[in-house]
């Protein structure tokens, strides 16, 4: 009889660690989650910081508009020193921050139309965004559900 007493404790014991290997891993995939979740939502801050920064920029180089000039840069780069000036350096920006939902310094620039420059920027990525209630200057994104639908224009939040 000793040995099928043996026999038994070895099927609890491997029914022990199947539990104990099932727990870990659900307590894993839940903190994974967890951890997941928390870095998006710090790179959605750092989205709409940043795209508050890229909105500040147009409104300063437009307001450095010369009489009769075009107040929209041309190109993002054109915030980093305006070619409007060739006797001094004039900065909107200090430097084109990566997007924080790409990754890269990839934003869009939108225009109102052919030639008129860059009025507003937006990430490119399609994922939803985790936010439902902004604060201002934000609050018009809150019907929207993309981040690329966060749209960064001059005068957001006035």
């Amino acid at each position: 009889m000793y040995p099928s007493a043996r026999k038994a404790e070895g099927g609890f014991t491997y029914l022990g660690l199947l539990l104990a290997v099932a727990l870990f891993a659900l307590f894993s995939s839940t903190t994974l989650k967890i951890g997941s979740t928390v870095s998006r939502g710090v790179a959605e801050q750092e989205l709409l910081d940043a795209g508050l920064r890229l909105t500040r920029a147009l409104e300063s180089y437009a307001r450095a508009t010369p009489a009769n000039g075009i107040p929209y840069p041309s190109r993002i780069e054109d915030l980093l020193r305006d070619p409007r000036y060739s006797n001094k350096v004039v900065r909107h920006l200090r430097r084109i921050e990566p997007d924080p939902m790409t990754g890269k310094a990839d934003w869009v620039a939108v225009r109102a139309g052919k030639g008129v420059g860059i009025t507003a920027f937006h990430s490119q990525s399609a994922q939803l965004s985790l936010r439902r209630e902004l604060p201002a200057p934000f609050r018009d994104f809150n019907d929207v559900t993309t981040y690329r639908e966060w749209v960064f224009t001059a005068g957001l939040g006035e």
